[in-house]
């Protein structure tokens, strides 16, 4: 499923227009962007929780030449699948 998709699917569900999905779909990926930036978690109880991690500095290797190079340590977001997401993909 692709942006479009899925406001096409939150419109048949909601009983908005794609053109309201579309801004309400945007509005929460900026909501969580802005909060993951600030370092806060965001937990959305039976979907899941969107955190921040952090990833160290570590040796790489270049593929094309096989010198070892450096890697800097950064942020990364994470999604931990809450219970009642889990339970629905395993079903």
């Amino acid at each position: 499923m692709n942006k479009s998709e899925l406001i096409d699917a939150i419109a048949a569900g909601s009983k908005l227009t794609k053109a309201d999905s579309g801004k309400a779909l945007d509005a929460a990926i900026e909501a969580i962007s802005k909060s993951l930036k600030k370092g806060d978690n965001v937990t959305l109880v039976g979907f899941g929780t969107f955190s921040v991690g952090k990833r160290a500095a570590r040796t790489g290797r270049n593929p094309q030449t096989g010198k070892s190079i450096q890697i800097k340590a950064k942020k990364v977001a994470k999604f931990k699948a809450g219970a009642t997401l889990a339970s629905t993909v395993n079903k």
